[in-house]
């Protein structure tokens, strides 16, 4: 019925709601776009800041500065062409993200001499987790280390002494996370697939406690990564299995790699939760598992040979992984061009395979909410 009482058509009826339908679409897209976070809150043209949190996917010397390890050729000669305390024969995938923002590449908290923290620090260390939470080099310690660095810079700045970084730099700057690989890698070694993911609140707990901790002492900008294909590392798959009824198309474990989706899943509802809350923050968060996995599924379209196998490892085919020799050893078998394999030792990957993961990463295809980490501080 029109406003004049007259019946309307049940066709002209369908038009209005239609029309209604539509203007509602509109205004709660622009009310949903109004409280959105505009993007990083880092003014156009100033120095890009870095502060990342992790384990070994992104350690780029703080494990090998922390234990005075020695580490020993092959290690880096793909770029560096000699060893940087990275697992890896070359660049990792933050090394790329920091050549996408023209900065140095971030040097270890750790490492005492030789550091450049004019554009940020790494605090992540290998092996580490997010639990215990109080033990070296858990997530809650290296974010109680940059706490650390943050007061010591301010202190040297306000005693009139140069300083690596000042209040408006640790303000603006980007704080990467990407950790909980190995607390899942943990839990599967011994649970079943139920137990082990009925086990992941508490690793949620401790990256949501250091984000908001960061938050509520001035933090505005995070990028947090989810975890990559677990029952794709040569690691994993050369443990000994009664038969291959786990194994997917592409040869990876499925246990393993349906733990990580779950992982990430939880973890992207996390961020969201966090975006909401944390109106003037902004979370971005990247799921790495399409990007690995693709390095397994898609092999052939990059370039790789063998995508289960370790470049530097012991044991030859099918895996060349054998846990007691470790691509340090001197036993070690190493290949003669890593660009043609996906895994470097077993659990880190080559350089090669770290710039397709970095690539992935600044498309903001896997993303969530679509913003260019290319463009921090750009616009």
């Amino acid at each position: 019925m029109d406003d004049r009482g007259h019946l309307r058509s049940p066709m002209s009826a369908a038009r209005g709601r239609s029309a209604l339908t539509l203007w509602l679409a509109v205004v709660l897209a622009l009310a949903a776009e109004a409280e959105a976070p505009a993007g990083f809150s880092c003014r156009p043209g100033s120095r890009p800041v870095v502060f990342n949190f992790g384990d070994s996917n992104s350690d780029t010397g703080g494990m090998a500065a922390a234990m005075g390890w020695h580490i020993r050729p092959p290690e880096g000669r793909a770029f560096f062409h000699h060893p940087t305390g990275r697992f890896c024969d070359g660049r990792l995938a933050v090394d790329f993200l920091c050549e996408s923002l023209n900065i140095s590449y971030l040097s270890p908290y750790l490492k005492a001499l030789g550091s450049n923290y004019s554009n940020g620090a790494n605090f992540a260390i290998s092996g580490s987790t997010t639990l215990p939470r109080d033990v070296p080099f858990a997530l809650h310690i290296q974010v109680q280390q940059f706490f650390y660095f943050r007061d010591r810079s301010l202190e040297l700045i306000s005693q009139g002494l140069p300083g690596p970084i000042d209040a408006e730099g640790f303000r603006n700057a980007l704080y990467m996370i990407d950790i909980g690989q190995n607390d899942v890698n943990a839990l599967l070694s011994y649970l079943p697939y139920d137990q082990v993911v009925a086990k992941f609140p508490p690793i949620l707990a401790e990256i949501q406690d250091a984000i908001q901790t960061l938050y509520g002492n001035g933090s505005r900008n995070f990028w947090v990564h989810g975890t990559g294909a677990l029952g794709c590392l040569p690691q994993k798959l050369s443990i000994p299995r009664r038969n291959d009824s786990d194994l997917d198309p592409n040869g990876c474990l499925r246990t393993y790699n349906r733990a990580a989706v779950a992982f990430n899943a939880a973890l992207g509802s996390l961020c969201d939760q966090l975006s909401s809350q944390m109106k003037d923050a902004t979370v971005v968060y990247t799921d790495l598992f399409p990007i690995k996995y693709g390095l397994v599924a898609n092999h052939t379209k990059y370039g790789f040979d063998r995508p289960l196998m370790t470049c530097c490892g012991y044991g030859g085919p099918p895996y060349n992984y054998n846990i007691s020799i470790s691509c340090q050893s001197k036993a070690a078998i190493v290949c003669d061009d890593g660009s043609k394999y996906v895994s470097w030792d077993g659990v880190h990957l080559t350089e090669a395979a770290n710039a397709i993961v970095a690539a992935g990463i600044l498309s903001s295809e896997y993303s969530t909410p679509k913003i260019k980490l290319d463009q921090f501080c750009k616009v």
